[in-house]
């Protein structure tokens, strides 16, 4: 069986100046090569700018990644591409597009050879993929994974982009049921569009041989929440604070950086929590089993999710979790083992899903075992078998 050569393209993968960025991405694709039956170079585009210094804050960031890397055996490539800020959603794709046609042209003069373009998030990237198809000759599956396609479409030229390269490419994915009924509300055949969930580390992410040893190292004496997520407003990290107004018995920890740490930081001193609320800033993949593992619960009050990692890696460290009832969310946590989905999605409604799991907790071997069936070995298959279909029909001489 001829092995499949696939060109991922994603401005979401991880790099050494973005190592937790789009992990997801990068341990989809690290699970299909590891099938044997793939190979892939991965194009990820950097925003351009000028300095690395740290004063110009998350752009200054963009300028440390490096141009090539190797990670995890993984060939990748970071080009820059302009971007125009706060005023160029609209041009983004185009900007993308213009930029990469060189960077491709060139791969395929050193003699990369590609069957198919593997594009993750679907505005810019899979609109700017699908015309990289049509300039090389390529079929492009996009995986749809979000805010790509349940905020981005309100904008109407997005929106306009976003249905022709739904019509363009030889197929979706999306990483959820609900975010299927999206792509066929926006003009998707049913039939275009295959539900490949996110899988879980479960080598990884596992329970702690000493749990105990694991919560004395991170100071925690009483009942703990974990959330874990970058710090922007989308992920409801304030409504989790809010929320500790009301459990007085209860710690949280949350693991993440981003813009809105200074807010949180003040409401959380305004809210009187600093002993009981903690920012723990970004922490590398590799320790988050162990925070998952010393907490007793996870909690995600995000407003938007795709198909939330967060709760598959709390739970096959042994850790229930309280989720918002969010597109995706009720796809993952479909039973008490798991945790509960709580709503309304404000701090009362998480505070009350709280004290409904802690009033009956699961065992943590049972939230466990739960978790085991979402590895990322039914993910893997159906990608090579929607892979092989693509390209053979791609090939397939026209009636």
């Amino acid at each position: 069986m001829d092995v499949v050569r696939l060109l991922t393209f994603s401005t979401l993968f991880p790099h050494a100046a973005r190592p937790n960025q789009g992990i997801f991405v990068e341990n989809r694709l690290r699970h299909l090569l590891a099938s044997g039956e793939v190979t892939s170079v991965v194009l990820a585009p950097v925003p351009w700018f000028p300095s690395p210094a740290a004063r110009f804050g998350d752009w200054a960031v963009n300028a440390r990644a490096p141009m090539r890397e190797t990670r995890h055996g993984i060939d990748i490539f970071h080009p820059r591409y302009p971007v125009i800020p706060k005023v160029g959603m609209s041009l983004a794709p185009w900007l993308l597009y213009r930029a990469m046609v060189p960077r491709v042209a060139r791969l395929m003069r050193e003699g990369h050879h590609f069957d198919a373009i593997d594009a993750h998030y679907i505005y810019p990237d899979g609109v700017a993929a699908t015309w990289l198809g049509r300039r090389f000759g390529l079929p492009v599956v996009m995986t749809a994974r979000g805010t790509d396609v349940n905020l981005i479409p309100r904008y109407r030229t997005p929106r306009r982009l976003i249905q022709g390269a739904i019509r363009d490419a030889a197929a979706l994915v999306a990483v959820s049921a609900a975010l299927k009924d999206v792509l066929v509300e926006l003009g998707a055949p049913d039939e275009k569009v295959t539900v490949l969930r996110n899988g879980v580390e479960t080598d990884l992410f596992r329970p702690p041989v000493d749990r105990e040893a694991a919560r004395a190292a991170l100071g925690l004496n009483r009942p703990t929440l974990i959330s874990v997520g970058g710090l922007i407003e989308r992920k409801g990290h304030h409504r989790t604070i809010e929320a500790m107004r009301q459990l007085p018995g209860f710690e949280l920890v949350i693991a993440g950086e981003g813009p809105e740490r200074e807010r949180l930081s003040g409401l959380i001193a305004d809210y009187g929590l600093g002993d009981r609320v903690r920012l723990f800033g970004a922490r590398p993949h590799r320790e988050l089993p162990a925070l998952y593992g010393a907490a007793d619960a996870s909690v995600l009050a995000s407003s938007r999710e795709g198909w939330a990692n967060v709760l598959l890696e709390s739970m096959a460290c042994g850790t229930p979790v309280v989720a918002a009832n969010i597109w995706g969310n009720p796809e993952v946590v479909r039973e008490k083992a798991g945790g509960v989905i709580y709503e309304p999605n404000t701090p009362e409604g998480l505070a009350a899903g709280v004290k409904r799991l802690f009033a009956d907790l699961p065992n943590r071997a049972a939230t466990r075992a739960y978790a085991e069936p979402f590895s990322w070995d039914e993910t893997t298959a159906g990608q090579l078998a929607l892979f092989r279909r693509v390209i053979q029909e791609a090939r397939r001489p026209p009636l």
